[in-house]
């Protein structure tokens, strides 16, 4: 809830409204567990928040910590036993979290781990605030920037996404400007022209991973929806409405893109988008699949360079812990 809702909620109950903001700051500064620990509310107040409200948790399944840079991966599991993944990573210009928006995906990507086991249900945004809280708390790190990259598809939850967004940027709670979160979309061209128009400052990563219709087919099923022509004018638009730079993911993967002709497509579909940004990753080797890292990373990246477009290569971060998302969730289930 927004403190305005609580605001509403708690004179409703017969309070005075400035207990809301007492509240408010448990929850979102102090963090508590239980109501219980609320030390200045009355104990008739907190009975009836009891009575008709939920204080959501989340519970550590399983945590791998990198030795080799510190990167740290939970499972987290829900009350209705369902569990997502987050990754915390430290950089030199601070920490970041990566976490999940969904319990699983509808998008099908054939490279993606986290779409194998199908899709079960959205996460709340509470849910997603709580990834956030118990991953500093468990850390001892401060979140200084996030990346909605996790297990599923931001805008397929997107009013959900954007209710988290509003609570993560609130004064009154974690105070994260937007423009230190990404959000990674496989390529939902009606939610991103509707995010570019609510202007929230934050960076828009698409997944791109293929310059054509008919390589792009191939491996995500979203492009049969929103073709490639379709996605680089959402593009423009999100670029248009809001002066924010875009970021393409592509994903190299050996004999399927990561050849010269392909990197010439790439350069002629993103030159209309300039300036935009290309983050070349060596993709992630899933037991379902038979896709291989390319070893033409450099090559592939100095093509688009020297042709204009700013390409990096993503460095890769707990590669001792199979850091990529969905593989912890995947091993759990199994098991």
């Amino acid at each position: 809830m927004t403190l305005p809702e609580l605001e509403a909620d708690i004179v409703a109950l017969g309070e005075k409204k400035f207990r809301a903001g007492q509240l408010y700051g448990w929850l979102h500064d102090k963090r508590v567990t239980d109501l219980e620990e609320c030390s200045n509310l009355s104990k008739s107040f907190i009975e009836k928040l009891n009575e008709g409200y939920e204080l959501k948790r989340l519970s550590i399944v399983r945590k791998l910590e990198s030795k080799l840079d510190g990167t740290v991966k939970y499972l987290y599991e829900f009350p209705d036993g369902e569990r997502c993944e987050t990754v915390m990573m430290s950089y030199r210009h601070g920490n970041s979290l990566c976490i999940s928006t969904q319990v699983g995906c509808k998008m099908g990507c054939s490279f993606c781990a986290s779409t194998k086991a199908g899709f079960v249900r959205d996460l709340l945004p509470s849910e997603m605030l709580l990834q956030v809280y118990e991953s500093e708390r468990d850390s001892g790190r401060k979140v200084e920037s996030l990346v909605l990259m996790g297990i599923g598809e931001p805008l397929d939850n997107y009013d959900n996404v954007m209710r988290f967004l509003e609570l993560l940027s609130s004064p009154e709670g974690k105070n994260l400007s937007l423009r230190h979160v990404s959000l990674s979309t496989c390529g939902i061209v009606p939610r991103i022209r509707e995010l570019a128009d609510a202007k929230t400052g934050l960076t828009l990563s698409v997944s791109l991973h293929a310059p054509t219709d008919e390589k792009r087919d191939a491996i995500m099923p979203v492009n049969k929806l929103y073709n490639t022509a379709e996605l680089i004018d959402a593009c423009k638009y999100y670029f248009a409405q809001t002066g924010r730079r875009i970021s393409f993911e592509f994903a190299l993967i050996a004999g399927v893109n990561d050849d010269p002709q392909t990197a010439k497509e790439l350069i002629k579909l993103l030159r209309p988008v300039s300036p935009c940004h290309v983050n070349l990753i060596p993709v992630n080797e899933i037991r379902e699949r038979e896709y291989r890292k390319s070893g033409k990373v450099r090559e592939f990246q100095k093509m688009l360079t020297d042709n204009g477009i700013n390409a990096t290569v993503r460095r890769t971060l707990g590669a001792d812990i199979n850091a990529a998302c969905g593989q912890l969730r995947r091993d759990s289930m199994r098991e």
